[in-house]
């Protein structure tokens, strides 16, 4: 369920920064590219009219509408990387989730629309108590291309916006396409692939000839025609395909466009615009959700976070630090179901959470009341039942600490300082959580072309996780957690049905994210969160009720809370069986183990 303020506002900030600030006119290949997206957006148009004739008209039979249906989305597919990119709630509007979304800090509400609510009325057949339901989206659908085929008929392009766009449009293939995130029923994964790579290819043949075209060219077609030969979902090799084409593809993107001289406009977002690969060690940013500038990482800030995250000072009776419930010794968790509350005899309301590459989260907390890690900190810090602390004292107690005067003092340089601010505090802490950024696990090995590090049964794990497990439609790939890709701007949520207790069937009573955005449809939402490290993260869920990850991937095999037989009339995941093996249930927790990474040493 994630937001899409970010991700219209980056549209509307990147076109705007290019116009403005790049004095690069447009080539010939984009006025190629134009009037082909201006071709495929009519051939669209014209299919969602056959598709809307086709529905009213009672002699059409079931399996005519689902061959439509899929021409449809196929031939969506092939200017999806320009209908995302530059116009996205458009976009969302054709191809959005079947679920409704919360647009924040509104609280308006998207309702479902677009080719994956029309899916589920025809698939695995027609639904004739949702007619009416499929009757109004093909009205819908019908009118969706001509914002399109406006915007696209007046709009300027610029090339390093085309390279931009095709790159995220090869993450989200990998990411969603082939992981059957936007076509659950049909699994028509491969084949619409295959369209949106033939497109990319088609655009980026446009440009002049230069050293490394013929190689990306080369990849293109050895990844397109993979696609042809392995349509079964279940059976794709996912890590072949990407180890063996992608990156060698988005490598070449990136070589072209420097071969080129494609200047890259940059802006800070969670993705990295020089990274070639999403595997990249520096694929991602860092700093991209700090408040400000300011607040970036640096050295001195993290020596001085580090000191305070395991400081009990920070704490109102002196006894509790960050580190007393984050220990790193646990991949930054503790350890229990749930924590004491400080003072009481009471437990915390939620299990602990990993910190390790928290830095790469728009949203954090279970609930996601919080958007960044400083905002965090001031949270749990002055939490009665947590560290029951003030941000105001500490920051004087601080200050009468000669130790830490010099430390502040380094970390945030200023003339006659009189004090210590308690947004300094803050982002101190922020900065040491930034540093436990780490993507250097054997999965991450793996994918950066050491191909002895991980074990078969470890790679048959990543396929079924991407695949048949279905882990990958909320645990996205690379971060594995719920950050949504190709931008990695929104955070998504999800109802699971988790219940009080395992092997009851009754759901937890925590609210959720309903707690801090009161629709009905989010009762017992919670972010979706990263399954790297998980090995040390032990208990598992919001409430810890699992104790190992064969217990939590048997929960989901079994279709979650709804498949247990739990009430959860709002479940976002899909409650039937996904009939994993013992022994592909087995491989899953392999390659969740392979995902443990370990201290870069870069701070």
């Amino acid at each position: 369920m994630k937001s899409f303020l970010f991700i219209s506002l980056l549209a509307i900030l990147v076109t705007i920064g290019v116009l403005f600030s790049c004095k690069q006119n447009s080539s010939a290949p984009v006025k190629t590219i134009s009037q082909t997206l201006l071709e495929q957006i009519d051939s669209f148009s014209s299919l969602t009219g056959q598709f809307r004739k086709a529905a009213e008209n009672p002699a059409t039979q079931v399996g005519q509408l689902q061959d439509l249906f899929l021409k449809t989305r196929v031939a969506y597919k092939k200017f999806e990387w320009a209908a995302e990119y530059f116009m996205p709630v458009s976009a969302r509007q054709v191809n959005g989730p079947p679920v409704p979304e919360v647009e924040m800090p509104e609280m308006s509400v998207f309702e479902p629309a677009g080719l994956q609510v029309i899916e589920s009325c025809l698939f695995p057949h027609f639904d004739s108590a949702r007619k009416k339901i499929f009757l109004r989206q093909m009205d819908l659908l019908q009118s969706s291309g001509e914002p399109f085929m406006q915007r696209f008929s007046k709009m300027e392009m610029f090339d390093q916006l085309v390279f931009d766009a095709v790159k995220l449009e090869v993450y989200r293939i990998i990411t969603l396409g082939i992981t059957g995130f936007d076509n659950p029923l049909t699994l028509n994964s491969m084949a619409e692939s295959r369209a949106s790579l033939e497109s990319l290819q088609y655009i980026l043949a446009g440009y002049p000839e230069k050293k490394d075209k013929d190689s990306l060219m080369v990849a293109f077609d050895g990844a397109i025609n993979y696609l042809r030969v392995n349509p079964d979902f279940n059976g794709f090799n996912r890590a072949e395909f990407i180890t063996r084409y992608i990156n060698p593809i988005t490598r070449g993107i990136s070589n072209l466009e420097r071969e080129l001289h494609i200047s890259i406009h940059k802006y800070n977002r969670l993705l990295n615009q020089e990274a070639k690969t999403l595997f990249d060690s520096n694929v991602f940013n860092v700093n991209a959700y700090a408040p400000d500038r300011l607040f970036f990482i640096n050295p001195e800030k993290i020596v001085l976070g580090r000191a305070l995250f395991s400081d009990p000072i920070l704490s109102g009776t002196s006894t509790r630090s960050c580190a007393s419930c984050h220990q790193p010794a646990k991949a930054f968790t503790d350890g229990l179901v749930k924590n004491k509350t400080l003072g009481k005899n009471g437990l915390l309301k939620r299990n602990t959470p990993t910190l390790i590459n928290a830095a790469l989260q728009p949203a954090l907390f279970y609930d996601m009341r919080v958007s960044s890690l400083e905002d965090q900190s001031i949270t749990v810090v002055q939490s009665s039942e947590e560290m029951h602390g003030s941000m105001k004292k500490t920051a004087q107690r601080l200050w009468e600490n000669k130790t830490y005067r010099d430390l502040f003092s380094a970390a945030f340089p200023k003339k006659n300082r009189t004090g210590i601010d308690t947004m300094e505090v803050m982002n101190a802490i922020g900065s040491y959580v930034r540093s436990l950024t780490w993507l250097n696990s054997r999965f991450d090995e793996y994918m950066r072309g050491n191909k002895i590090v991980m074990s078969a049964a470890e790679i048959n794990g990543f396929n079924l996780f991407m695949g048949k497990g279905k882990c990958a439609t909320c645990h996205f790939m690379p971060l594995f957690n719920g950050s949504f890709p190709p931008g990695y701007t929104a955070m998504e949520t999800e109802v699971i049905g988790v219940p009080r207790v395992a092997g009851k069937k009754e759901i937890d009573p925590d609210p959720g994210r309903y707690a801090i955005v009161p629709f009905a449809f989010l009762k017992h939402a919670f972010k979706t969160p990263t399954v790297r490290n998980a090995t040390g993260s032990a208990p598992y869920m919001h409430n810890g009720v699992f104790a190992s990850l064969e217990q939590v991937v048997d929960f989901y095999n079994k279709g979650g809370g709804a498949g247990l037989g739990l009430h959860v009339d709002n479940q976002t995941l899909p409650f039937d069986k996904l009939e994993l093996t013992e022994t592909e249930q087995k491989d899953i927790v392999a390659f969740i183990k392979s995902l443990d990474s370990r201290p870069t040493g870069n701070y």
